[in-house]
């Protein structure tokens, strides 16, 4: 077919749908070990479960009394597709199959033969697929486990780019499927590329959202065929149509672009937090993509979960982003998988932090702070809130982070002086442990258990505590994916009775009666100095 030499560029709302064995992508279904457990423990039984039943998934799916739940929502029509895919996966990943059930039983082995003598005579008796990339070792209470060792792994067969795909569409302003449940099927509205996340025509795809490129590069770089290219032309337009003021001259800015993502800015940087940005741009009621400048010189990433490290934003931005920037892990534990690994792997350059590492910047710096509580009461180490110091004013991204212990925050105070914006989440009646962790868990929990240890963030008193001890000025509370683009990730819903609402009410009250400035953020906010 002829291809046109005529400039074209990105169309504002074109996304991009990572997949890995056609789910959405998110760590831990990317993360060697992690993801074993999960197609293991979570994916091949929600696709049995849809395949005896797909009525019920299907009616389920679209109950909003149980949005979020683990139901496939393909119609039943489809269902054969399903069952190949099922079948897909059990033969081609039989090997990390084997690897979570070797995980399972390694920690049988432990649980009833180390007793606190030597280790040394149970390396023999490890399942096969762990030879090579495990250590045993006991804790200080003379407790056994089994220690990951995760750069390794991800040069074993357990991390195979060939289950990596990508779905390239139009926002239409629909609500897609939940991405922890519903994998990707093909549809004619899109463009399936089987390519790896690192393949170099997605980061050519998307620098022609602020600079021209022609048809034919693309069909060059993405390995296009005939068809492919057609439906390629459908995602490009002769125009950008990039906002005038994505950055500034003068003084600082911050704009809220919703859920957990700040872009932070003076003339000289430019910094992103959690993004998680929508690319639709024809309401005016948001920023988008359009409104981000050419360089983001670092990223701040606070933790792991799928609403901070969203990777259908982060694939649109690689090209432009100087370094992402995320907290330590604590290395091996298998509930505390590497984010530094994990973007690296994607391609992406990464500085990791500990708590008070400090970045520089022109005229201030950035700080990692701690990040309490929010990840149900397990050891993950990899989540840090930040201080931003930045033309002037100081900045608080404090992310999901939890006032259970206020004298923290005091100490951030006298290590960093006061804040004049704190940013919180307040999602404090968050899901049980097993809604997200239910695949990494070795030893079983009881519904009580797992309801009683939820992924939540502060509460009005919690908040309040921590504006106190940082002495901030204002308090904003995200809005915790109420926006309207965020359903398919998010999967919340909230009315004025809800708690988490009734909380950031009394915590706003709380924040008028102290003289500090506060609000509820929605959608879209500007702050400049």
């Amino acid at each position: 077919m002829s291809v046109s030499d005529e400039p074209v560029f990105l169309r504002s709302n074109a996304i991009i749908e990572p997949l890995v064995d056609r789910f959405y992508a998110w760590m831990h279904i990317v993360s060697p070990a992690a993801a074993s457990l999960n197609l293991a423990k979570v994916q091949v039984p929600l696709l049995e479960s849809y395949l005896q039943n797909p009525q019920v998934h299907v009616a389920a799916s679209v109950n909003p009394a149980l949005r979020g739940g683990y139901f496939v929502n393909v119609e039943e029509a489809r269902s054969m597709e399903i069952a190949a895919l099922l079948d897909t996966i059990k033969r081609d990943r039989a090997d990390m199959l084997a690897f979570a059930d070797a995980i399972a039983d390694a920690d049988d082995l432990l649980r009833q033969s180390a007793t606190g003598f030597d280790l040394t005579p149970l390396y023999p008796k490890l399942p096969s697929p762990l030879n090579g990339l495990v250590e045993l070792a006991y804790d200080t209470g003379n407790q056994a486990s089994l220690h990951l060792l995760e750069p390794v792994l991800y040069t074993s067969p357990y991390y195979d780019v060939s289950r990596q795909s990508i779905q390239l569409s139009l926002e239409t302003g629909i609500e897609r499927p939940f991405i922890l449940s519903t994998p990707r099927l093909p549809n004619p509205d899109v463009l399936d590329l089987e390519i790896p996340f690192t393949h170099a025509g997605i980061d050519e795809l998307f620098k022609a959202r602020i600079a021209p490129t022609t048809v034919g590069h693309l069909r060059g770089a993405l390995e296009l065929d005939d068809a492919q290219t057609v439906q390629l032309r459908t995602l490009l337009t002769d125009r950008p149509s990039l906002s005038p003021d994505r950055s500034i001259e003068s003084g600082g800015r911050v704009r809220y672009f919703g859920h957990a993502c700040l872009v932070i800015q003076s003339p000289e940087t430019t910094i992103v937090t959690d993004p998680f940005i929508s690319a639709d741009n024809r309401h005016g009621d948001r920023y988008t993509l359009d409104d981000l400048p050419e360089r983001i010189d670092y990223v701040l990433i606070t933790h792991g979960h799928q609403d901070h490290i969203v990777l259908e934003t982060l694939f649109q931005l690689r090209s432009r982003i100087g370094a992402v920037v995320v907290p330590r892990s604590s290395r091996g534990n298998l509930c505390d998988p590497s984010i530094g690994l994990y973007l690296k792997a994607l391609g992406f350059r990464v500085v990791e932090v500990d708590d008070f590492d400090e970045i520089p910047i022109p005229g201030g710096r950035v700080v990692a702070t701690p990040f309490l509580g929010e990840h149900s009461d397990l050891d993950i180490r990899a989540k840090s809130t930040y201080f931003v110091q930045i033309a002037g004013a100081n900045v608080y991204v404090g992310a999901d982070s939890s006032g259970i212990d206020p004298v923290l925050y005091r100490y951030v105070r006298k290590h960093l002086g006061h804040v004049d914006m704190a940013f919180l989440g307040m999602e404090c009646d968050g899901a049980p442990l097993t809604w997200l962790y239910q695949g990494l868990l070795t030893r079983p929990v009881t519904k009580r258990m797992s309801d009683s240890r939820k992924l939540s963030g502060s509460n009005a008193k919690q908040a309040g505590a921590i504006m106190t001890e940082l002495g901030a000025d204002e308090g904003y509370i995200y809005a915790m994916g109420e926006e309207s683009w965020q359903g398919h990730v998010m999967a919340t819903t909230y009315n004025e009775d809800t708690y988490q609402i009734k909380q950031i009410e009394e915590f706003l009250g709380w924040c008028s009666g102290n003289g500090i400035t506060a609000e509820h953020l929605y959608n879209k906010r500007e702050w400049r100095w």
